[in-house]
């Protein structure tokens, strides 16, 4: 069996892979590269000299040959190794006629915990959606609790209206509910360390990203002055850069994204190195529908990994791309027994979403200056 054929897809925001064998045997994989596509694309290409001819069945080989010929790290890299080794798992589960979840070591739970995103802005909009999320059967959401206008508000106000949300949110959801916090480089130290102070009353399950990942320093520096367990990883690519995350104490959950972080076979690393130290796997997931697909194999199999977040995909474009999404029931999603990740790409719904990337958050304070920390 050889790699015969390499096809990329671009549709909205969504970035897809798509590998042929000789024997016609087809894998996908996707990409997250926010509001890039494009460029993981582009490496993508790059790598069929070294892609065409080879042997599928050789991930880790692969893998290293990408990751290791030019030394060159980052977002679009990453992206395009990730695809590339879901799609190579999705070819070796077809050959064997098993589900990646199979190949790694058989199932460890029966169905896979989702956490809902609150896909809303301000305090109104995101009792809304939580109040929805718990009728629909979620024992987890996540927000962002941060007032419309947040860039403009004085620091009393800033912490006074965010903690009033977290406050709204869990007398919504009741105390049966887990609440995941996401700060999301809103905040400078100082403040976050503040903030936390104010919602441990309110016992969010975690914190994520109290400040920018820019600094694992800076991040421990802030975990040794909080109390609520802290959540990192979403933007980060490699073992070497989760490793040193994994040592800060107060980390109780690693955010990788399989479709950043290298992938299954590096993302299966990751959570290897985060249970050595009793963490948990809280995999970012806010891209495409096969990104969720190939998460929901890693649940499956992967004794530490703990809530699947969710953007749900009951709306177009996400049902589009693919020829079925992942099976949520009453909260859980689905563990599929097809072979591979258990997905295809359906071409005609992809043609028919053209590129549309994001414009980014450009949010400033009065005095002009970026307000994103």
């Amino acid at each position: 069996m050889k790699i015969e054929q390499i096809e990329t897809f671009v549709a909205d925001r969504f970035f897809f892979v798509r590998l042929t064998t000789d024997d016609g045997t087809q894998g996908i994989g996707e990409g997250t590269f926010w509001s890039f596509p494009r460029a993981a694309e582009s490496v993508v290409n790059s790598y069929s000299d070294m892609l065409l001819g080879q042997d599928p069945m050789r991930i880790e080989h692969i893998w290293n040959t990408l990751y290791r010929r030019y030394s060159f790290r980052g977002g679009a890299v990453g992206a395009a190794i990730s695809a590339i080794d879901q799609a190579l798992w999705d070819i070796k589960g077809k050959r064997y006629d098993a589900p990646v979840w199979d190949l790694l070591g058989g199932r460890v739970r029966d169905k896979v915990r989702a956490m809902c995103l609150l896909n809303a802005q301000g305090k109104d909009g995101l009792v809304e959606s939580a109040a929805r999320a718990v009728r629909d059967g979620f024992t987890a959401v996540k927000m962002t609790p941060f007032p419309i206008g947040w860039p403009e508000k004085r620091y009393p106000n800033l912490i006074r209206e965010c903690t009033d949300i977290v406050a709204a949110i869990r007398e919504t959801v009741g105390w049966d509910v887990d609440i995941g916090v996401e700060i999301h480089r809103n905040m400078v130290p100082s403040e976050a360390i503040v903030f936390a102070q104010q919602i441990e009353k309110f016992l969010p399950y975690f914190y994520e990203d109290p400040i920018a990942p820019d600094s694992v320093m800076s991040m421990r520096d802030v975990a040794d002055k909080v109390n609520l367990p802290i959540a990192v990883g979403e933007r980060n690519h490699t073992i070497w850069e989760f490793r040193e995350f994994s040592e800060i104490n107060g980390v109780a959950y690693v955010r990788p994204d399989v479709s950043l972080a290298g992938g299954i076979s590096h993302v299966k690393k990751i959570a290897a190195i985060a249970e050595s130290y009793h963490q948990r796997v809280i995999p970012h997931n806010f891209l495409g529908p096969v990104g969720t697909a190939v998460d929901v194999q890693l649940a499956a199999c992967t004794q530490n990994w703990d809530l699947q977040e969710y953007f749900r995909e009951d709306s177009a474009p996400r049902t589009t791309v693919v020829k079925q999404v992942s099976r949520l029931n009453n909260g859980y999603l689905e563990i599929p027994e097809t072979p591979g990740i258990g997905m295809e790409l359906n071409d005609q719904g992809i043609a028919g979403l053209p590129h549309s990337p994001s414009p980014g958050d450009s949010s400033t304070r009065e005095d002009g200056s970026v307000a994103l920390r």
